[in-house]
């Protein structure tokens, strides 16, 4: 069995994982919809998100658009992998019961 993703398992990154994952690779999501998808604050989604960044699990692209800043989060080759072994971890947990 593997191990878990330390980075991966804390709820609110899992949370952001899935949500761009789903959305597709290489789709970015804004700040604001992954906010309202993991119902996390502002200062706790941008300390994670930087987390899943330093680790390479996503890229992070700030710009201005309508004259206000926007910041989109898309997952990379790595962060999908790093998912993806994680998602198969907790189903062998699952399936071990």
């Amino acid at each position: 069995m593997s191990e878990a993703n330390e980075i991966v398992h804390q709820t609110l990154r899992l949370k952001i994982l899935t949500a761009l994952h789903e959305a597709g690779q290489g789709t970015p999501l804004e700040f604001t919809r992954l906010k309202r998808l993991t119902g996390a604050t502002d200062g706790n989604l941008g300390r994670h998100i930087g987390t899943l960044a330093d680790a390479g699990y996503i890229t992070v692209e700030k710009d201005f658009h309508n004259n206000r800043p926007r910041t989109r989060a898309t997952l990379t080759d790595t962060g999908k992998r790093a998912f993806e072994d994680h998602v198969a971890y907790l189903r062998s947990l699952i399936g071990g019961l």
